[in-house]
């Protein structure tokens, strides 16, 4: 159904703005209503009457190039483009007449009429907009001859790993560059030429690969003909069904559709009823899906006795029962908290609810954590002091009622970037905007959007920063007094009125510490605070701090004191990295809070649980993962059953990792690959990845969305079925037949998740948490009449220095981040075609630090810090701020957490990623500690060529 032309806002499905005023008209006879500004082609489709077209699609704005769709409206003259014209009450239109056809069909022959004639050998046969429309307007042939000698002998261009671009089938109808400009946001694509020599050409005609193309796909999804086509339909044809899933990537959560050809995957194309995407898409879950058949996954369960030993592949029965065996036996000698476990935020609700069950009913302790520890812990604990609920406050949709956006310490374009292309589009729209990063990100100065505000902070000054703008607010009269008043607690507030309005807060006093110019801070105040309605987004450069929890306080501090929350438009928004961060947190992941973030000491809660499971839990929290590794090293921590996480990689100060889980006498590793962990592990259980799961994930808007089974586990079990035979294994009996029946549990034992059922999710589409009677069909926005907790909570926020601050002898800051075409510790993405766009983990060091060393652009140089040292590529850049140096960690063998420390938050232990004191020196050889790694993956490698193959049974 195509949308709206003028007046209705159609951004991403947001509401419209406007009051709809109605109008009458009537299409070939027939009398139709609709709002005052629709189209007359969507008009038209409303009616159920379909207009030939080709250059309007219901996800660009109309053009009307193509002239197919014309029509014929009395009292006009000519013949209209139905996409560009506004209906008008009392408007007579006739779609289908004698003149029209002759019109579309000498349309059609002049497009036909230059463009080859392969449609048998086409691989967009069968899928072609263009054969379509030649169809409905009845050509039959074309009298012209065919003119497209001019380009139907131009060169493909196959530079872009995933799609190929035939300019000979290119029918110059401008969706690709539309979609470009509109829909991602890069503005790569431009039309060449004019007439028969009209190009599509990327950047300043450039292969694609070489271009400013993000590969976000938008550009192959708007083709209407095989121009952009992807090189897997050109393989394998046109799929033969579809199943739509949601991605396994970032927390955007975008709802993909599989299309398939029996149990392989043709294609990921984003679903355009996808609430959380709007049929958006980038390059990771558009195209780089292929590691889930590449030909270093493990399908078969291993065991070994020592890390030393060769691998040993065996039955799933004999492997299920080796890890339970050995668990019994260290917790009958070691005690029942010896052992542990560590849910994944990769995979879905349903199997870290077991996996956390497992831990607490069948281990007996609750020494279970997540990921989610080492990036958003200090999300769920701010936001719960502050107000009242550990999540974000709206709907990505929400963006597109912003007038003032502040981006803290997050990179959308690299790590979130379909809402990225959202915010993008809403600035172009006029939205004002304040980043807050040390590092010049994409975001703050690009030919389309350019920031207002650059807060260019010191690494480990954020909470500094933080008081110095509510200290502009409170103090020239900025508070929304009747929001305070209204919606939180007196006393806590005229304490923090207090506190920041002291004069050792204001931007003057803070200037020396965080480095930002005390004028920037004012004016970025005063924007936040009386520019319309004003939203934070915010990323793992506010939480990876050692105040990472005092800094989410702050952020929620400011939002309440402008009033700045709980209708669109505004709210506290955290971007969440990995796909389930949220739903692993909901899930009750943390030792000391069962699902629902309920605390493991309230006994009525845990009775509840106990009535359900059947065992009595232990009342006390459990470890947390940096305890369960100074545990290990101490000697009574000595078993782990680890899901879907790579710690050695993603955890700070890689060596004192690598030391615990070598202390370790039985680690169990379930994942895709052999990661670096699992050179410590002793079990192997092979992993399912997302095409091969059932369950649901829930993205950083607390959106809930379903996963799919696209194709069965190449395993030949889901990672479900997995904890399940290992609880049962482990004496705990778990006897569920498919995971609606776990969702079942969810929902009876959580609050929040009372009214998810996956009839509701098929239903919907998707919901947002709490989804309960009050709310049946879920909360897209939070605190709208009063905050979870009741009363808004400010909290006092004082600047504390971190420990780890810059040193003569490591004079600088190192701070870490992602870059687009990789994803978290690289173990997916590596194995893609996405490796030609970032082969290797590099240092961004400003010229005046580099120069001061000697070094010049791709050096190698030595990264020290006071836990390590490792060596990467320099790269010179003036987007770091001299005295601060930034990487990546997609790449195992870059080392980059062997230098970082275990320095970390103080309520939460979430590592203080973003702030590490090292020196940088030019150096010609790989550091010890890579050299290390490099001979430990060769034996590694070794040890797995050599591994025996025992059949099933014995």
């Amino acid at each position: 159904m195509l949308e709206t032309v003028i007046k209705r806002d159609r951004d991403y499905g947001t509401p419209a703005r406007v009051a709809e005023q109605q109008v009458s008209l009537t299409i070939d006879g027939q009398e139709i209503r609709v709002p005052a500004g629709t189209s007359v082609m969507r008009a038209a489709a409303e009616a159920g009457i379909n207009i030939p077209k080709l250059c309007a699609t219901d996800s660009l704005e109309a053009f009307g190039s193509c002239r197919l769709c014309v029509v014929e409206i009395d009292g006009r003259r000519g013949y209209p483009a139905s996409c560009t014209t506004p209906v008008e009450d009392g408007m007579v239109v006739r779609t289908e007449t004698p003149k029209l056809h002759d019109l579309r069909r000498g349309v059609m022959e002049l497009y036909i009429s230059d463009h080859p004639l392969d449609c048998l050998t086409c691989p967009a046969n069968g899928d072609c907009e263009l054969q379509d429309m030649a169809g409905v307007v009845g050509l039959r042939n074309v009298r012209y001859g065919y003119q497209g000698a001019n380009h139907l002998n131009d060169a493909k261009d196959e530079s872009n790993p995933y799609f190929t671009y035939d300019p000979s089938k290119c029918i110059v109808c401008n969706r690709c560059v539309r979609a470009c400009e509109e829909t991602q946001g890069t503005f790569a694509l431009t039309i060449s030429g004019k007439g028969f020599d009209s190009r599509v050409s990327a950047g300043q005609d450039q292969p694609f690969l070489d271009s400013e193309c993000v590969s976000c796909g938008a550009c192959v999804q708007a083709c209407p003909t095989a121009t952009l086509e992807e090189k897997t339909v050109i393989m394998m044809g046109q799929a033969e069904h579809s199943v739509v899933t949601t991605c396994a990537y970032c927390g955007v959560g975008c709802g993909f559709k599989a299309e398939m050809k029996g149990q392989e995957v043709v294609r990921m194309v984003p679903w355009k009823d996808g609430q959380a995407n709007r049929g958006h898409s980038c390059v990771k879950g558009r195209f780089a899906w292929g590691y889930a058949t590449h030909k270093e996954r493990v399908t078969k369960p291993m065991i070994r006795k020592n890390i030393t030993d060769p691998w040993r592949e065996v039955s799933w029965d004999e492997a299920i029962s080796y890890a339970a065996s050995e668990f019994k036996r260290l917790q009958a000698k070691h005690g029942r908290d010896s052992i542990g476990g560590i849910t994944s935020s990769r995979c879905t609700n349903e199997e870290t609810w077991l996996v956390q069950k497992l831990v607490r009913a069948g281990f007996g302790t609750n020494n279970v954590d997540t990921c989610a520890r080492v990036c958003h812990s200090p999300t769920g604990y701010g936001l719960k002091q502050t107000l009242g609920e550990s999540a974000g406050t709206q709907t990505f949709d929400s963006v597109m009622y912003s007038d003032v956006v502040v981006v803290m310490g997050a990179n959308p374009s690299s790590g979130h970037p379909v809402f990225a292309s959202r915010l993008k589009r809403r600035l172009r729209q006029g939205a004002r905007l304040i980043v807050i990063d040390p590092r010049r990100i994409e975001l703050v100065s690009s030919p389309h959007v350019k920031a207002d505000y650059h807060l260019q902070v010191r690494p480990g000054t954020n909470v500094a920063l933080l008081s110095s703008l509510a200290h502009v607010i409170a103090t020239e009269g900025l508070i929304n007094e009747a929001f305070v008043a209204e919606r939180c607690e007196t006393k806590a507030f005229q304490q923090w009125r207090e506190f920041v309005s002291r004069p050792e807060n204001s931007p003057e006093a803070m200037e020396a510490v965080t480095g930002v110019p005390a004028a920037a801070v004012r004016g970025a105040a005063r924007l936040y605070a009386t520019g319309g309605n004003a939203a934070i987004y915010y990323g793992l450069g506010v939480t990876e701090h050692s105040q990472g929890s005092t800094t989410v306080m702050g952020i929620a501090n400011l939002a309440m004191a402008t009033g700045n929350i709980g209708r669109e438009g505004v709210g506290v928004n955290p971007l969440r990295g990995q796909n389930n961060v949220q739903g692993s947190c909901d899930m009750g992941s943390f030792p000391h809070e069962l699902p629902g973030y309920r605390h493991i000491s309230d006994d009525v809660v845990r009775a509840e649980f106990e009535h359900d499971w059947g065992v009595t839990l232990q009342p006390e929290p459990g470890l947390r993962i940096p305890n369960m590794f100074e545990a290990a090293l101490a000697g009574s921590f000595k078993g782990l059953y680890c899901q879907g996480e790579d710690i050695v990689q993603s955890d700070p100060n890689t060596q004192h990792v690598a030391a615990a889980l070598a202390a370790m006498e039985c680690i169990v590793v379930q994942d895709l690959f052999l990661n670096e962990t699992a050179k410590y592990a002793h079990v192997f259980l092979p992993g399912s990845s997302f095409l091969e799961k059932d369950g649901t994930f829930t993205n950083a808007e607390r959106r809930i969305s379903r996963v799919r089974k696209v194709m069965e586990p190449r395993n030949g079990m889901g990672d479900w079925e997995v904890t399940m035979a290992l609880s049962n294994a482990m004496g705990y009996p778990m006897n569920y037949r498919h995971p609606g029946e776990i969702m079942d549990e969810i929902a009876r034992l959580t609050p929040t998740f009372s009214g998810v059922t996956y009839e509701k999710l098929d239903r919907l589409g998707s919901v947002q948490w709490p989804c309960n009677d009050e709310a049946p069909d879920g909360t897209p926005i939070m605190h709208i009449d009063e905050f979870v907790r009741g009363k808004g909570k400010f909290i006092i926020t004082q600047y504390v220095p971190t420990e780890e601050r810059s040193t003569r002898k490591f004079p600088l800051l190192l701070t870490t981040g992602r870059i687009l075409s990789q994803y978290n510790v690289g173990a997916q993405t590596r194995r893609t075609h996405n490796v030609m766009w970032h082969a290797e983990d590099v240092l961004e060091m400003h010229p005046q630090d580099a120069e001061d060393r000697g070094v010049s652009d791709g050096d190698w140089v030595g990264v020290q810090s006071r836990s390590g040292e490792t060596v990467l590529r320099a790269v010179l850049t003036d987007r770091v701020q001299p005295g601060v140096v930034y990487t990546t960690f997609h790449f195992p063998e870059s080392g980059a957490n062997v230098v970082t420390t275990d320095n970390s938050d103080w309520a939460t232990n979430c590592p203080e990623y973003k702030v590490t004191a090292v020196q940088v020196m030019r150096v010609s050889q790989p550091s010890e500690w890579q050299r290390q790694w490099s001979r430990f993956s060769d034996i590694q490698q070794k040890l797995l060529a050599d591994r025996e193959t025992v059949p099933a049974g014995k």
